[in-house]
């Protein structure tokens, strides 16, 4: 899968690119990564990216000629990518999402800056519109880049172990259930014995049951966005059932 990002801050982009699993997918030719500096494509002396908004107001706007010639030349590179906007208008990244950018060739990111891009840009070359959440960044890099990992660590063989996506929270509709790792005792507080009884049943017992806890506790939301699977019903059902024996007692 091939990534380009359009910005007029490249030197922000590329030092995500040399570290962690991201590298390490490029390194094994799972996926491609480059930038494309918008200024580049600027006119003049200064090679300047923005002028001021048409009718007034605060801030400046991109302006559509440099930009639409990068995008141009990020075509011409791959033509099979699809063009997306890092926008706070834009559709909310998440799983699904992810694993919708996922199954395509390539993505070729544009990184707005300033008050935003000249809609004829957004009516005519863009593809989609994405947003990282309900808030207002000071442009889209860190968009970028979020999306970038989400994406990359969902293509085949990029994690090291196969089944680490698949048991990432909200991959089942639920958090991911508690960790632990050495030492057996940090701080008096010991790792749960079962995570060393060697009973794989148990262990995985436990870790549902871990699952559903956090969720209840941290996004009881998500028991709300889909339907029960029968083990999440006993497994509430149960504990329904010791809080009122508590109550009671």
């Amino acid at each position: 899968m091939n990534f380009t990002v359009l910005t007029i801050f490249p030197e922000m982009v590329m030092p995500f690119l040399e570290h962690g699993i991201v590298r390490r997918a490029i390194e094994q030719g799972k996926i491609s990564a480059s930038s494309i500096n918008i200024r580049d494509f600027a006119e003049g002396k200064h090679k300047v990216t923005d002028d001021r908004p048409f009718g007034g107001g605060c801030g400046m706007v991109m302006k559509p000629e440099p930009l639409a010639k990068a995008i141009a030349e990020a075509k011409d590179k791959s033509p099979a990518s699809k063009t997306v906007l890092l926008s706070p208008q834009g559709r909310t990244f998440n799983r699904d999402v992810a694993r919708e950018l996922a199954s395509l060739k390539g993505l070729l990111l544009v990184c707005g800056r300033y008050e935003g891009v000249d809609e004829r840009i957004c009516s005519s070359l863009i593809d989609d519109e994405i947003s990282i959440g309900d808030y207002v960044l000071t442009g889209g890099e860190l968009a970028a880049m979020i999306v970038i990992d989400a994406v990359t660590r969902l293509l085949p063989d990029v994690l090291g172990c196969e089944s680490s996506a698949c048991e990432d929270s909200f991959e089942s509709g639920l958090l991911k259930h508690a960790q632990y790792t050495r030492p057996r005792i940090f701080n008096d507080d010991k790792v749960p014995d079962v995570l060393l009884s060697g009973d794989h049943t148990k262990t995985e017992n436990w870790r549902f049951e871990s699952s559903m806890m956090r969720t209840l506790i941290k996004r009881p939301d998500l028991f709300k966005t889909r339907p029960l699977e029968s083990r999440e019903i006993e497994v509430l059902i149960k504990w329904g059932e010791n809080i009122k024996e508590i109550l009671h007692a």
